[in-house]
Parts: C-alpha cells; structure tokens; sequence
C-alpha cells in the first residue's frame, strides 16, 4: 500500500506500507549532509524545531541521545497535548536505531531504524523504517493522517538545514 502519489517529488516523503510485514518505509531526499540529518534528529532544540505538523509545538521532557539513552517529548497544540517517548538503542554516523511509543498507545511501540545515505554533492536520502506491532496498528498510523506531519515536519527541517553545520 502506498499512501504518497508516485508523481510526488523528492521534496515530498514517500510512504509506503509493506504488503507482507507490519512495517511503514519512508524515503525521501534533503539538501544536506548525513552529519546534518544525524545532528537535526540527535540535538534536542533542533529536533523541537521541526518535528511534527504545521501549528503543533514541541517540548523536549528527556532527552539523552546516545546508544543506550532515552527521550520523552510532548506535542502540544491542535486542542491537546500529545506525548512520545522511547530509547536510542545506537546511534551510528549513518543511522539510528530507536523505540517510538504514543503515550495514548503504550502497547505499541515501534522499532525505527533511520538509514542516511550520501548521495554525494551534499544530498542525503533518508530512508525511515517502523516496525510496528501489528497490521492493524500499522494501518491505523497511516489512516491517522501521518503523512501531513511527515511532510510538514520535513519541510520545517529542510528550511532549518541550512542553519546547522554540516
């Protein structure tokens, strides 16, 4: 199942959900270095600043970012407060490996695995895998409207790109 138009450009993340596995891929390119992406999503005032949709707020409760430490964040706004939270199980100059829960679902949480590949010229594609815990979980993120944070969040992080050292 694919919840992205094929005809979406590389600014715009493809979603897709394996046929086979209760897994959610992402892919999509950035006008940056690995060592850009890796610090935007490790650095916890850089992550606040772009994650999630357009009008939603992030604030950082914990966050140690490195293999073995854990994080909490709260989204606030759109009528309510949302919270996430789980563990960077490693941390590597070209991926990170990590659990994600929603608090209003403490029993499924995902295994996500963020893999950035240089493409050379100062690109990097990243490739985002969740490994939920059931089709049905899996399905209800992507009915959820995901796709809207995802492209919002990302598009937030490419205007911020610029600002981070590569």
């Amino acid at each position: 199942m694919t919840t992205s138009p094929s005809t979406r450009t590389h600014t715009e993340a493809r979603i897709e959900a394996d046929p086979d596995l209760p897994v959610v891929r992402i892919t999509r390119d950035f006008a940056a270095t690995p060592a850009q992406l890796l610090r935007a999503h490790t650095d916890p005032e850089l992550f606040a600043r772009w994650v999630g949709p357009d009008g939603m707020r992030t604030r950082i409760v914990h966050w140690d970012a490195r293999s073995g430490g854990s994080w909490r964040y709260v989204a606030e706004g759109h009528g309510g407060e949302f919270g996430f939270h789980g563990c960077f199980h490693e941390i590597r100059p070209d991926r990170i490996v990590q659990t994600f829960t929603f608090d209003g679902e403490p029993d499924g949480v995902a295994l996500e695995t963020l893999v950035f590949e240089d493409l050379g010229d100062g690109r990097t594609r990243l490739h985002a895998q969740s490994l939920v815990d059931s089709f049905e979980g899996r399905d209800a993120w992507l009915r959820s409207g995901m796709e809207v944070g995802v492209d919002q969040g990302y598009a937030k992080l490419d205007a911020l790109l610029g600002d981070v050292p590569a």
